[in-house]
């Protein structure tokens, strides 16, 4: 028998919840799209032989993962001092990641030629759009985000939704981590990207893709406040 408890605050996708089942507390989290809740599956039971902290997967049926409730709280919960520190922390798991064999049917990277055309034709701010040189294809988690790890004490607890994981280039995960956590605190960037041990510039390369990337999901699918907000950062760039 399952029943629901109170939701929680891990993450960032809306539709999870906390369930007790059989005297267990899980995480049900429910998809629609069945390609992505495809790849978590396939990501949980790919990690589930490793030492990286990721939710045991329990059971799955179309729509729905079932999985362990994994302990701390999202990375923006602190200070920043704290925050910073910890996505520091979070870097050597990501380099273990991107060690992990990628298993076959794991998805193909973003399309970054394609990322830039719809960029372009959806009318953004100039940015220097180039594709820097490939890095290799491994292992990718997708969405390395404060959002998506967790912390107790100090120390990093998990690594959490999995649906965007992909093959994709490792120096592109960890400059679209670091940019994304610079939004917050410009500090970031390079904290990330040297704890990982990626030369800086090289991951700078990488940041007008995310830049784009971001634009264009906020002009799809964002709050309008928000796309008027990275409209006015992407019009100073690269200030």
């Amino acid at each position: 028998m399952t029943s629901r408890v109170p939701e929680i605050r891990q993450g960032a996708v809306g539709n999870v919840r906390v369930v007790q089942r059989h005297g267990r507390t899980l995480v049900e989290k429910r998809m629609t799209d069945a390609h992505r809740h495809d790849t978590e599956i396939l990501a949980l039971r790919t990690l589930a032989d490793t030492d990286l902290p990721v939710p045991e997967l329990v059971d799955h049926a179309p729509g729905s993962i079932l999985m362990t409730l994994m302990p701390g709280e999202r990375l923006d919960h602190g200070s920043a001092d704290e925050r910073i520190g910890l996505l520091a922390a979070s870097a050597p798991l990501l380099r273990r990641l991107h060690a992990v064999p990628a298993p076959a049917g794991l998805p193909d990277p973003p399309d970054d030629r394609d990322i830039i055309h719809r960029y372009r034709e959806a009318g953004g701010p100039p940015l220097p759009l180039t594709i820097p040189p490939s890095a290799g294809a491994v292992f990718c988690h997708g969405d390395w985000t404060d959002a998506n790890v967790l912390a107790a004490g100090g120390e990093i607890t998990a690594v959490i939704d999995w649906e965007g994981a992909h093959r994709g280039d490792p120096l592109r995960e960890v400059s679209r981590a670091a940019w994304g956590a610079s939004l917050k605190d410009e500090r970031s960037f390079d904290a990330l990207v040297d704890a990982y041990g990626a030369d800086r510039d090289l991951a700078r390369a990488w940041t007008p893709i995310h830049a784009a990337e971001l634009w264009l999901w906020f002009a799809e699918a964002g709050p309008p406040e928000y796309l008027t907000e990275l409209t006015e950062r992407l019009r100073r760039w690269p200030d």
